[in-house]
């Protein structure tokens, strides 16, 4: 069903499938304020396991009223322990992407704090306007921004499955971006199950028909499976209710988030320049 706590200012609901796959190592968790998706390792030990820690470590997250983007970044510290766990537990590797996009106050306005850690994707559709925020962590990404790729090549390029950041990797941090809320502008979060068997055009033509976050989840899932998605399809949507973001505060469409790099024992974010692997 959708959700919609009483005293906040979002709303949203999530939907899976398993594709053409035997297992679904995707989870999700789609509460105010807290809408991410995780897509487990595949060719990795225990990537559902992985998956499902990542979203328990938000879980405590879900029905708060006054969230900072601190208290983020401590959510995708604690997923990194959950999913190190799993591993020694598992005897071996394990990991999962990350994004997802987290109801915050900054500044003491409301704003959609973007996180992602991996090829799992952010997008915001405004206005039938179809937007990727967040920016894939893989090695198909690097070529194209090198270059030596385009974005259509690296649809069917032999390493696209690969990817260059993981929950589970020695790499602390994540990516993040402040977001402007926006009543109308809807926010679509997804495994990259989704991006392998739609379009961005057809992503962006379901996400505008009427329909709640749950109606729209479900018809994205659907359009995957019909499509013949070989992979677990998961999406998220996340709506803006009343909440808007004052324009004085909105200097850009949404603002890159300082990487980080280290979480200090003292709870207080060092903040530095990451440089690419």
């Amino acid at each position: 069903m959708t959700e919609q706590a009483p005293l906040t200012w979002c709303v949203g609901a999530g939907a899976t499938d398993t594709g053409q796959r035997k297992a679904n190592e995707d989870s999700y968790l789609a509460q105010s304020p807290v809408y991410i998706v995780a897509d487990g390792m595949g060719g990795h030990y225990a990537g559902a396991a992985a998956s499902a820690a990542v979203v328990s470590a938000f879980s405590p997250l879900i029905g708060s009223q006054s969230l900072a983007a601190t208290d983020v970044i401590e959510a995708v510290r604690q997923a990194r322990i959950a999913v190190a766990h799993v591993a020694a537990a598992a005897g071996g590797e394990s990991g999962s992407t990350l994004t997802g996009a987290i109801a915050v106050t900054h500044d003491g306005y409301p704003w959609w704090f973007v996180i992602n850690v991996g090829d799992s994707r952010v997008y915001a559709h405004n206005h039938g306007v179809l937007t990727q925020i967040t920016v894939d962590h893989s090695r198909v990404q690097e070529l194209v921004d090198a270059g030596r790729i385009t974005a259509a090549q690296s649809l069917v390029h032999p390493e696209r499955n690969i990817i260059t950041r993981a929950i589970g990797d020695e790499i602390p941090g994540c990516d993040a971006w402040l977001v402007p809320a926006r009543p109308g502008m809807r926010l679509i979060v997804a495994s990259d199950g989704l991006m392998k068997a739609l379009t961005d055009v057809q992503i962006s033509g379901i996400a505008g028909l009427a329909g709640d976050a749950e109606v729209t989840a479900r018809r994205l899932v659907d359009a995957a499976v019909v499509m013949g998605a070989s992979d677990n399809v998961t999406a998220v949507i996340a709506d803006a209710l009343h909440a808007t973001t004052p324009a004085e505060a909105v200097a850009s469409p949404w603002h890159r988030w300082p990487a980080i790099e280290n979480y200090e024992d003292d709870t207080t974010l060092t903040q530095r320049r990451r440089v690419s692997r």
